[in-house]
């Protein structure tokens, strides 16, 4: 059995996003967070929907630069303040039986290169340098799906899904065991990420 990882040494959290939308703030408008704060207060900005018009409408700024505005002044919602520990946590608290699974792909991710660990509310991503290339997600009470972005043919453990047409994620594998996640099963994250380097 792969040895279990250490999360907050690897893994990335959603501080990754806010500080991504900070710079991006940053390059559309050349104003860092503080001056949008001072000035949406300044302006009497009580909530998200008038934040978001007064952006948009006075100083064309949208989408995600928005964000980091808005968080700033109305606070961030609490998992975004978790650290990798408290959302693993938090997804296998109500079925810690299946958080060995988990802890297995992890340790696969953290040991190889090339791989980066995010951590989300309900799921982890793991990304190759280019973009995402599987989930792992707990979706029933005795089970953790891994999805991937993956050209391979639907056989063995490896399973079709429906998704929509624009949704690259076509392909599943359903663990209900840390021992299910074997050489056969890493063979195939390790064929994920080589597609998608």
């Amino acid at each position: 059995m792969p040895k279990t990882p250490e999360p907050q040494k690897t893994a990335k959290t959603w501080q990754t996003m806010v500080e991504s939308n900070q710079a991006l703030l940053l390059r559309k408008s050349g104003h860092d967070i503080a001056y949008w704060v001072e000035r949406a207060r300044a302006e009497g900005i009580q909530n998200d929907a008038q934040l978001r018009d007064w952006m948009r409408d006075q100083h064309g700024i949208t989408g995600y630069a928005q964000y980091a505005v808005s968080w700033e002044l109305f606070g961030y919602p609490d998992f975004m303040l978790q650290d990798a520990d408290e959302l693993i946590e938090g997804q296998y608290s109500q079925h810690p039986e299946l958080r060995p699974i988990a802890d297995a792909l992890l340790a696969w991710a953290s040991a190889t290169d090339g791989v980066g660990i995010q951590m989300r509310k309900g799921y982890v991503s793991l990304h190759s340098p280019r973009r995402k290339f599987a989930q792992i997600t707990r979706t029933t009470n005795t089970a953790v799906d891994v999805t991937l972005r993956l050209d391979a043919p639907a056989q063995g453990r490896l399973e079709a899904i429906k998704v929509r047409p624009d949704d690259a994620f076509d392909r599943r594998v359903r663990l209900t065991s840390a021992d299910d996640v074997d050489a056969e099963i890493l063979d195939i994250l390790a064929a994920a990420l080589d597609q998608n380097r």
